[in-house]
């Protein structure tokens, strides 16, 4: 026999009373007007975790007063933990059905958990076309099934899509949309590529572009995110990795086919950015992959 108090445990995640003590839940909430759903969730201390919605059907109605606004068909929410909830049933709309998820987010979600329109602390994001909005209603849909297949992975493999979601979100943001590169940026790009082992001035790479030093600095570093100098060194130790792992260049030749003629120099900066001296580096790299290919044997 259940305990008494067991007895008024809410197991149904649609209703009031749920604990959602755990890391991932989600469902479909279908409401009809004078339906079992049809009330208001009003939780002014938010909950502990977050809560993910989307509408895919209706009308939904999000807080009172000047800060109201509504959720139509392809419009998503994001409740943070410390985000009041106050919503439900738009009142002039027969039904507002929405998928939703509650979950305890992994540390290096963090920046796609960060919406940049907000109300009252509620991330809103709306899709841009129909097929994203089935590519996500699918998605959603998949997390429900998944979590409540029963099996061992359940909750990983839930949680696993419900990253894929949230990268999609960050994705469809306008505000993370890619920015077409300025053409005389990507051929400065080239231009550097070209002649990576070679110490070109400003000025000359200036010329090049057809711009002022001042305003190529400028529009690189607006456009690229780090100076030309960051760059090219970024270049420079991507391709020294590349030929520490792929060849047998002694590191003398690769530093200077990288653009370091001293040696010395070039281990200073290999190892300032990788961590690691680069012989080190071409050591730890054939250990890796020689057990790689031993698992891969043994398999």
């Amino acid at each position: 026999m259940l305990h008494p108090e067991a007895e008024c445990i809410e197991l149904n995640p649609l209703l009031p009373g749920y604990s959602f003590n755990i890391y991932l839940v989600a469902g479909t909430t279908p409401i009809i007007k004078n339906g079992p759903f049809d009330f208001l969730i009003d939780r002014p201390n938010g909950m502990d975790g977050y809560i993910i919605n989307m509408t895919i059907q209706g009308q939904g109605k999000v807080f009172d007063g000047s800060d109201t606004f509504f959720c139509n068909p392809g419009d998503l929410l994001l409740f943070p933990p410390d985000a009041a909830h106050y919503y439900g049933r738009a009142p002039d709309h027969p039904d507002w059905y929405h998928r939703w998820v509650y979950f305890r987010p992994r540390a290096h979600w963090n920046p796609w958990l960060k919406w940049p329109s907000q109300i009252n602390k509620v991330g809103r994001l709306s899709v841009p076309n129909h097929e994203v909005m089935l590519e996500f209603d699918a998605l959603l849909a998949k997390i429900d099934a998944t979590q409540k297949a029963g099996r061992t992975t359940s909750e990983e493999l839930a949680i696993n899509l419900l990253e894929h979601l949230l990268i999609r979100c960050f994705e469809e943001t306008p505000e993370n949309f890619a920015k077409p590169l300025d053409p005389r940026i990507h051929e400065t790009c080239q231009f550097l590529s070209r002649n990576l082992a070679a110490e070109i001035e400003l000025n000359e790479i200036a010329r090049h572009a057809c711009l002022s030093p001042s305003r190529l600095a400028h529009l690189f570093r607006e456009q690229v995110g780090v100076n030309i100098v960051r760059w090219r060194e970024d270049q420079r130790i991507t391709l020294a990795k590349h030929l520490l792992t792929t060849t047998r260049m002694p590191v003398s030749l690769i530093a200077d086919t990288v653009g370091y003629p001293d040696q010395l120099y070039f281990s200073r900066v290999f190892r300032k950015r990788i961590g690691v001296s680069p012989s080190r580096y071409r050591i730890d790299s054939v250990s890796t992959c020689t057990s790689q290919v031993g698992r891969q044997e043994r398999a």
